[in-house]
């Protein structure tokens, strides 16, 4: 039987400029725009479901015509999408502009629909019902901080296991006061440097800075240098290798997230489980989409031998 994983949190449209030529802050640059739905809770639930998870999303939109838009990008990847919708509002939105490269140059997130998931929408009977009927949870920052600590207290009332992604440095920050009862944390560099307030040099840093802070289990993705995972006590480093193209950097966390999440609901252990996040994050930077439409576990266990064992910090 399908393992069942509830996602709540961002589901919304990106818009991202591709400048063709050589940066030119401060001026017009000649480039290409490209549009789809988006959002870190949703990049991840589909990706769940195209490797073969039943999954259900739940999350704000507006009544306009990028909300149906979202819609119909969840019925596609096969998602039970329930969303709350503001009929007066518009669908949130992220307008990125990225580099010929592939990396981000800056972005904009219009997000304030997210402020209206406030804790009360969790006591709805049929949202009662999807978390006491799925195996796993899953959500995003993107939500207000007492959403966020609603969403983990409610998990661990019914002994779910529940996994969150930082989503940004300014962001995260709403995840301190459940920290510790988050059973799995999806973070960049500068997601985990706001959380504890340095940033380490080295990988071998992270781990006793993250514990300190009341973190047990983590993944900390570090560019193109070695992402360090962390899980009961033991802390591990992966070299992500180098892609042979890369089309567009957005959604790769997310893909790392549900990869290694896909593999720990399987019954692997997180060192492990981090090599199949990143052939996902892999797979998901080779494509402009923010989530690899291709996307198979077949897929994906060949990306796998691209990516090296991890190495035991201790």
């Amino acid at each position: 039987m399908k393992k069942k994983i509830l996602v709540l949190g961002g589901a919304h449209i990106d818009r991202r400029g591709r400048i063709s030529g050589e940066t030119a802050p401060g001026a017009s640059n000649p480039g290409t725009w490209f549009e789809e739905p988006g959002g870190g809770g949703f990049n991840a639930a589909r990706n769940l479901a195209r490797l073969g998870f039943q999954v259900t999303m739940i999350s704000p939109r507006g009544g306009d015509p990028m909300g149906e838009t979202v819609g119909e990008a969840a019925d596609f990847a096969g998602i039970d999408d329930r969303p709350f919708v503001f009929l007066d509002r518009k669908t949130p939105s992220y307008t990125a502009i990225i580099e010929k490269d592939g990396n981000l140059v800056i972005a904009l997130a219009d997000m304030d629909l997210y402020r209206f998931f406030v804790p009360r929408r969790l006591s709805i009977r049929w949202v009662r019902e999807a978390f006491a009927a799925h195996d796993f949870i899953l959500f995003d920052a993107n939500m207000p901080e007492e959403t966020v600590a609603a969403i983990v207290a409610k998990a661990r009332s019914l002994g779910k296991p529940v996994a969150a992604i930082a989503i940004s440095p300014a962001k995260v920050v709403r995840l301190k006061p459940c920290i510790g009862d988050i059973d799995y944390l999806f973070l960049n560099e500068a997601e985990a440097a706001a959380l504890a307030g340095e940033r380490p040099e080295d990988a071998a840093g992270w781990p006793p800075l993250l514990n300190e802070i009341g973190i047990r289990n983590a993944v900390v993705t570090r560019g193109r240098r070695e992402l360090v995972a962390l899980c009961d006590g033991r802390a591990v480093t992966l070299q992500p290798p180098i892609a042979d193209t890369v089309a567009d950097v957005t959604g790769a966390g997310d893909s790392l997230a549900a990869g290694t999440l896909a593999a720990l609901i399987s019954g692997l252990p997180l060192e492990e489980a981090v090599r199949h996040g990143t052939a996902a994050a892999i797979l998901t930077v080779q494509s402009r989409h923010a989530v690899n439409e291709n996307l198979t576990p077949d897929l994906l266990n060949e990306a796998l031998a691209l990516v090296p064992k991890v190495r035991i910090l201790h």
